[in-house]
């Protein structure tokens, strides 16, 4: 059994800076993506950014591309999120995900986390 946990949200001024880590306990192996997911308030949850547990493939919604970026420690067991140039269009819950069957792999697998808030004033 997989266990995600994130870390890192809060409140940051647009145009600042976060970063956000999500600690994954339990097995993990080489083809699995572990993605970033985000929910605004009346929003559907949507894809933000995913990565594979090996190799060098990331993956990147079109809204964040050039702003935000997916890196992994696999050591630590560990995915993070740089969030830079922040907007307020980028608050949300932003949940940490991992894709068992990456057949699509902006589409979310059957492990979450329990989400942390991201707040960009304007």
């Amino acid at each position: 059994q997989v266990q995600l946990a994130e870390s890192g949200g809060g409140l940051v001024q647009a145009g600042g800076s976060l970063r956000l880590s999500c600690a994954a306990s339990g097995p993990i192996f080489s083809n699995y993506v572990m993605g970033w997911f985000r929910q605004a308030p009346g929003k559907e949850r949507e894809f933000v950014a995913g990565i594979r547990w090996s190799g060098s493939s990331t993956y990147y919604a079109d809204s964040v591309k050039g702003r935000f970026t997916i890196s992994r420690d696999n050591a630590k067991g560990t995915v993070y999120l740089q969030m830079n140039s922040l907007k307020p269009e980028d608050t949300a819950v932003y949940y940490c995900n991992l894709q068992t069957i990456p057949v699509v792999p902006t589409t979310p697998g059957p492990y979450w986390g329990q989400g942390t808030q991201v707040t960009v004033s304007s």
